[in-house]
């Protein structure tokens, strides 16, 4: 539960990995869910470490994203610096494309839900699908084939918008924060970009855990899968963001998730 000392343990084995075990401060990654945990975490190794250069990197999972996107990305794919949509301006792109889905017939919308398209409370009921889908890496098209075998109309006309949407973001070169995250997750999933970030980062460790989505999860996957080390903290009895995506069975099924190398699960304390 809170209190109990979680982030100060995690404070505790960064220490023991770099003073014990050898690693350069900048080998170990720190990730967290906001800018002042990330902040907090940075200060307090730097602090118990006790020196005055050299500390670890912390990010929060969006800036971290972010981050890897500046350095991987094809240079020709986005003329200028890519700027992230804040909750608000996604908000007015999802509305207004709707709208204009509707007036042009651009999406064949079910009938029952036509008269939906100009109300606040079905953009945000489609901005939550877009959001899912992309947290679990599917593409318009997979979810267009999931709407087929489901017999769901309403799932392909999300589909069909999904994909019109992810065109008008690109066009404006701009991104929302569960794209950021699927796009750095294929990027980190290319073989050269993998075994960069893994020579790169020999420790990588995780506060607030049970807050992660299954976007994350994929990311840690990749980062530090395989056996490697990876360090996470957290409580499931503590996860309240289910209404953004955060999937409490990312703690659950950790062991399962992140076998040791010798493919048995991870440990758990």
């Amino acid at each position: 539960g809170p209190g109990t000392g979680k982030t100060t343990t995690l404070v505790e084995t960064v220490t023991h990995r770099i003073e014990q075990r050898g690693l350069h401060p900048d080998q170990v990654l720190l990730l967290t869910f906001s800018r002042k945990a990330a902040l907090e975490l940075k200060d307090r190794v730097t602090a118990r470490l006790g020196r005055t250069s050299g500390a670890p990197l912390a990010f929060t999972f969006h800036s971290f994203c972010y981050a890897l996107l500046r350095q991987y990305q094809a240079p020709d794919l986005y003329t200028h610096p890519i700027r992230l949509l804040i909750g608000p301006e996604q908000d007015v792109v999802v509305s207004e494309m709707l709208r204009y889905s509707g007036d042009l017939g651009a999406v064949d919308w079910p009938e029952h839900l036509r008269a939906c398209l100009g109300m606040r409370g079905f953009a945000e009921e489609v901005r939550a699908v877009i959001a899912r889908t992309r947290e679990l890496g599917l593409d318009p098209e997979d979810l267009e084939r999931f709407a087929k075998r489901a017999g769901r109309q309403d799932w392909a006309a999300v589909a069909r918008f999904l994909d019109d949407y992810l065109d008008v973001l690109d066009a404006r070169g701009v991104i929302d924060y569960t794209e950021l995250v699927h796009r750095a997750v294929l990027l980190v999933e290319r073989d050269e970009v993998r075994e960069e970030l893994r020579d790169r980062f020999r420790a990588v460790f995780v506060d607030e855990y049970q807050d992660t989505d299954p976007a994350q999860v994929r990311l840690l996957r990749a980062l530090a899968g395989d056996g490697r080390d990876l360090i996470v903290v957290g409580d499931p009895d503590q996860s309240i963001y289910a209404f953004r995506g955060a999937d409490v069975s990312g703690i659950l099924d950790f062991r399962t998730q992140f076998p040791k190398a010798d493919g048995s699960p991870a440990d758990v304390v």
